[in-house]
């Protein structure tokens, strides 16, 4: 039989898989489906087995998901609230072992046993709080006095991060770890001098005694969570590198414990001269101390690898002047509200987005865009939060707040993206698998080797070099290979202006060799403006043309029809009422005015539309068309009887642009859905030869699939509704940050100031970000090639080298750093 229940609490690939495992354990069940959109998993079993059953193995497995039948209304527990502190209370996994997954709570990830890394975003970065000098008790969201005493309250200094926390606490362990470490080593390090003063004062056997009283702090504090973590991995089969480090420093620790206990239970090969058995408490305690090294380095450096978002953070300002009948009000940046008109002062942080409604002003607004020379913004220009007004007072209307801001979607892109996984870690992920059980097979051959051909004393031998083995391999160094890169390369693609939507975007960009590229809006600048109104010798005056065009194109949001309104009230034009309007795409629009059809587009708008389109007047357009205007033609009737010249500047980076990609081997194809001549003018212009005119938004899609199929992998920039099939169809979309929110939402790249030199700066970060993970990946895997061999001791015939686990400890630890140094070079690449 067959059910199907609901699942809660599931929000990744990683979450499915695991239910999927969990239930399939449970006796009686046959086969278990679980889909992660439905939230829904379909079990067979032989007999009927009760809900209650499963809901048990779920809630024994941890209690992160809940089974129920569907419709059942679900009322999960509700967590106790955190205390306030100045964090996102959102945390991930830095090695993505259950992909986009993330925790409300710090700790250590469940499938690696890795620290969880705390997201940075704005939520909490402009919160600022208030608190009495002498009562610490009182908090308040706003300034004012103590209810106490009086006092004025002042700001609460910002609570370290959980990032930070934890830095400080494993600091503390090590450092604990080295104080009782140290005389550890220095015990055992003094038995190979030949007269040991140390003797003197005791016998060997009770300094194994004091050896093992060091040891405890170290073992059962200082690096307890190890073995804990040891414990989980093995419970729940993720098996990882604290299950090598647990079996291996445990085994060295319980070895020299249970030696000093039960001596004479050990053969004479593991005795010294004075009868005690040899104990490794320094093995297992620098082997212990190093690890908790390598963990300390790791944590200060992953605060590091999202050094971009903490940069951006840092542009959100959390005040604002608020302008409320001529009355100006300083107000925290969430007491905004839509509508609100602000005032910026010279060198201001632009609290929110909006609009300018008075005054003129330059902005930088190079932290967003990557663009070093600041802006001109007068009456009506756009400006964003985060950027930098110039030395000029001006008042704007806040049009987007909070999570909306441009800010706050840059940097809800770059934790998307940097929680997503590269398909180049598909290989890490499948080497990772059988790495662990690998690594103590190999351990356990070792022993056996050394144990059968092993000099004397052969058990000793085999044994420290088991440890070796075990110690040395690092799974975590292949782990992080990938993630690091991608999450140090998405910030550094966003400090200049590129945002990657995921890393698979990342991935393939470096691969592309045909960017298909849109006209209007993407090669030019998108800002249309009216150059000329032509008539045809009929009873339509210029003036009556406009007022039609202008009246059709008033209903609108086109580039083009926004340019005629503008020209429109610039010329005084009075309107006529229209209705029944229609926008046909790729085509132009339609509707009713004074009774009469219309129409105004292109001349398979006027096809469209069944209309005459007269050849003095075709012939006329086709005058400015072979200049690079769009020629916008009206039909009133079955009759054109006029037309619109419109003229859009072509981007001064465009040609520069487009060079450099032909120039990286990238063939560039502009597709327009503007006529022959026009799209010939601006091809020649910029020297592309491949080009096509009046493609309509399926003829882009099909363009995009016709490549595809030729093995090409296809790029495509647009910034239009009509672009966002080919867009979403594309091997990478790319969308101009000026376009729709359509043809942004299609994409998986976005560039942020809209030209095409971002897909230049796209192309070199996704290089530089492939080379770095190759890196990575080279390396780790080199790394434990070579040093489990070693490890093992297979030079020890030829050249007599054998690995001391000390060694093997500091190695592993810093293979892991490596990894993450190496991705951090990436903060400093060019990619103009």
């Amino acid at each position: 039989m067959k059910h199907t229940y609901h699942i809660h609490g599931m929000t990744c690939d990683g979450c499915r898989n695991h239910v999927e495992k969990t239930l399939s354990k449970v006796e009686g069940v046959t086969a278990v489906s679980v889909d992660l959109e439905k939230a829904e998993a379909s079990i067979q079993m032989e007999n009927h087995v009760p809900i209650e059953k499963f809901q048990e193995a779920l809630k024994n497995d941890g209690g992160s998901y809940s089974i129920h039948i569907p419709g059942e209304h679900h009322n999960p527990e509700k967590k106790a609230e955190k205390p306030n502190s100045k964090g996102t209370g959102t945390f991930y996994c830095p090695m993505r072992c259950e992909g986009d997954k993330t925790y409300d709570q710090p700790g250590d990830c469940p499938v690696c046993g890795m620290d969880l890394v705390e997201e940075q975003n704005l939520s909490k970065s402009t919160e600022t709080q208030y608190t009495c000098p002498m009562h610490p008790e009182i908090v308040k969201d706003e300034p004012g006095s103590c209810p106490i005493c009086g006092m004025d309250l002042v700001p609460m200094e910002p609570d370290v991060s959980a990032e930070e926390k934890n830095y400080k606490k494993l600091l503390k362990k090590f450092w604990i770890a080295v104080a009782f470490t140290l005389p550890i080593f220095l015990i055992a390090m003094s038995e190979m001098l030949s007269d040991n003063p140390l003797y003197d004062l005791m016998e060997q056997k009770n300094w194994n005694w004091v050896q093992f009283a060091l040891s405890i702090p170290v073992v059962f504090y200082a690096t307890w969570m190890f073995f804990e973590r040891a414990y989980r991995s093995i419970k729940t089969w993720n098996l990882n590198m604290f299950t090598l480090i647990g079996i291996g420093a445990g085994v060295a620790w319980l070895f020299s414990v249970f030696g000093m206990f039960f001596p004479d239970f050990f053969p004479d090969q593991f005795k010294s001269e004075s009868g005690s058995v040899h104990v490794y408490f320094e093995a297992a305690t620098v082997i212990l101390t190093l690890v908790l090294l390598g963990q300390v380095l790791e944590a200060r450096a992953h605060s590091k690898t999202n050094s971009a978002v903490k940069e951006l953070l840092k542009l959100a300002p959390n005040k604002a002047v608020r302008v409320k009948d001529g009355v100006e009000e300083e107000i925290p940046i969430d007491k905004i509200e839509l509508g609100d008109i602000l005032r910026v002062k010279p060198g201001d942080k632009i609290p929110v987005d909006g609009v300018l409604t008075e005054g003129h002003t330059s902005v930088d607004e190079s932290m967003i865009t990557g663009e070093p020379i600041p802006i001109d913004k007068s009456e009506g220009d756009k400006v964003s939060s985060g950027t930098i007004n110039g030395n000029q007072s001006f008042l704007m209307k806040a049009e987007k707040i909070g999570s909306d801001t441009l800010l706050s979607q840059i940097i809800h892109m770059v934790n998307e993206a940097s929680r997503s996984k590269a398909p180049i870690q598909n290989l890490a992920d499948k080497v990772s698998g059988y790495f662990v059980p690998v690594v103590v097979l190999i351990a356990i051959i070792t022993f056996g080797v050394w144990t059968i051909w092993g000099p004397e004393p052969a058990y000793v031998y085999a044994l420290v070099n088991a440890i070796a083995v075990l110690i040395i391999a690092c799974p975590c160094a292949l782990g992080l290979a990938t993630p690091m890169s991608v999450m140090v390369g998405v910030g550094k693609g966003a400090q200049n202006g590129v945002l990657i939507k995921n890393a698979e975007a990342l991935e393939k960009m470096d691969k592309v060799n045909t960017l298909i590229v849109d006209k209007t809006g993407t090669i030019t600048e998108g800002k249309p403006t009216v150059e000329t109104i032509g008539t045809s010798s009929g009873s339509f005056s210029e003036k009556e043309v406009l007022q039609y065009i202008v009246s059709l194109n008033q209903m609108s949001e086109h580039p083009l029809a926004e340019a005629t309104v503008k020209y429109g009230k610039e010329q005084g034009t009075e309107l006529f009422k229209a209705d029944g309007f229609n926008a046909v795409t790729g085509k132009g629009v339609e509707g009713n005015i004074n009774g009469k059809k219309v129409s105004l587009g292109n001349d398979k708008m006027m096809d469209h539309a069944r209309a005459n389109l007269y050849a003095d007047l075709k012939e006329e357009a086709s005058t400015y068309q072979k200049q690079g205007k769009t020629v916008s033609f009206l039909a009133v009737g079955n009759e054109a009887v006029g037309y619109m010249v419109i003229g859009d500047k072509i981007k001064e980076t465009s040609k520069k642009a487009i060079k450099a990609l032909q120039d990286k081997s990238i063939d560039v194809i502009m597709l327009t859905g503007d006529n022959h001549d026009t799209a010939k003018a601006v091809a020649s212009e910029l020297n592309l030869t491949d080009y096509k005119a009046g493609m309509l938004p399926e003829d882009k899609l099909k363009e995009v699939e016709k490549l595809q199929e030729n093995g090409k992998v296809v790029a495509m920039a647009g910034d239009g509704i009509n672009d966002a099939p080919a867009l979403a169809k594309s091997d990478v979309g790319i969308a101009m940050g000026t376009g729709t929110d359509v043809a942004i939402e299609s994409a998986t790249v976005t560039l942020v100031k809209g030209d095409l030199h971002g897909i230049v700066k796209a192309h070199n970060l996704s290089d530089k970000v492939m080379k770095n993970i190759k890196q990575n990946l080279f390396f780790a895997l080199v790394y434990n090639t070579l040093g489990v061999p070693v490890a093992a001791g297979v030079l020890f015939p030829f050249f007599g080298i054998l690995l001391s686990p000390m060694i093997a400890a500091a190695a592993m630890s810093f293979s892991s750093v490596s990894v993450i140094a190496n991705a951090l070079r990436l903060r400093t690449a060019k990619i103009d």
